[in-house]
């Protein structure tokens, strides 16, 4: 359901807006914590760099990341921090008034990407790729440096969706952002606590917060983008076709490696009950005889 962006006049509508905007915290809150949960993101004693890029996702997950931590049964520390890319007109003032009236702990890091990726990308090429190695890299090294041992980045359900489906498309693999993932060198651990979460929630609910969003000059500014044509496709589906998204994003947890072609995964030789592993009609034709149509996607 679309919020109101300003407060109604009669009694009746505030109290029904309050209704909404309290189910919609209640159903982002629950959503996040399924998502640390199911993919043990966050564990006792935990510090969690929280990157903020100033954009909507981010701020809504520090914002939610705060509740479940004064919630949660067991502690762990939040720092927030920000890699200031030295955009032209990016208000460096914004992020860090505002994490100080949250009395968050965080580091804003100068490194001047920006001029890297306009030097080095060609007018009209996609700058993401190297934008994003660029970022990983420092917010490794800043982790490091901060002690943290989850670093949390603000990706939702539609942009692991939106990424299986650019894979599938443009790099013919069956690949998407994971919830949680550990790095080559196995020192730091990435989590995406908003991965069940679907984006127009997150727009919702960073009106009615009123976080202080800083538009993207750089890579969120190109025209063109293979990303914004699968996202326009699924926009498509979601009104062409109800229910299409979602059953497409709960494939992503229902894989069935038998029933695929990738050898590595499957070993299509190997005899019935060899070795105790799986017989190829395990978990492929037993889960079709299933309804799959009752089951249904996280709300």
């Amino acid at each position: 359901m679309k919020l109101a962006t300003r407060e109604p006049g009669s009694e009746a509508a505030r109290q029904k807006l309050a209704y909404e905007r309290n189910k919609l915290h209640k159903r982002l809150l629950r959503l996040c914590g399924e998502a640390i949960h199911d993919f043990s993101m966050i564990g006792a004693g935990d510090r969690v760099m929280v990157c903020l890029s100033g954009g909507k996702d981010s701020y809504a997950m520090l914002d939610l990341l705060l509740t479940l931590q004064a919630r949660a049964p067991v502690a762990f520390e939040l720092i927030a921090v920000n890699l200031d890319q030295k955009q032209p007109g990016f208000p460096a003032h914004v992020l860090p008034d505002y994490l100080r009236t949250l009395g968050v702990p965080f580091r804003i890091e100068n490194q001047d990407t920006y001029s890297i990726v306009k030097r080095v990308v060609e007018d009209g090429k996609t700058m993401c790729s190297l934008c994003s190695r660029l970022r990983r890299g420092i917010l490794y090294r800043v982790a490091d440096e901060v002690g943290a041992t989850r670093i949390a980045l603000g990706h939702h359900r539609d942009d692991i969706l939106e990424t299986f489906f650019l894979n599938l498309f443009f790099g013919g693999t069956l690949k998407s952002m994971p919830p949680r993932l550990r790095s080559d060198d196995g020192r730091h651990v990435v989590i995406r606590p908003l991965a069940y979460v679907r984006e127009s929630d997150l727009v919702d609910y960073a009106q009615w917060r009123e976080f202080p969003i800083i538009p993207c000059n750089l890579c969120g500014s190109q025209a063109h983008l293979k990303r914004r044509e699968i996202k326009e496709m699924l926009q498509s589906w979601e009104k062409r076709f109800p229910g299409r998204v979602d059953h497409s994003f709960a494939a992503l947890s229902r894989v069935v490696p038998s029933h695929l072609m990738d050898r590595r995964l499957f070993d299509f030789a190997l005899p019935p009950g060899d070795d105790g592993r799986q017989h190829p009609d395990c978990g492929g034709d037993a889960l079709e005889q299933e309804t799959v149509l009752r089951f249904q996607p996280r709300a």
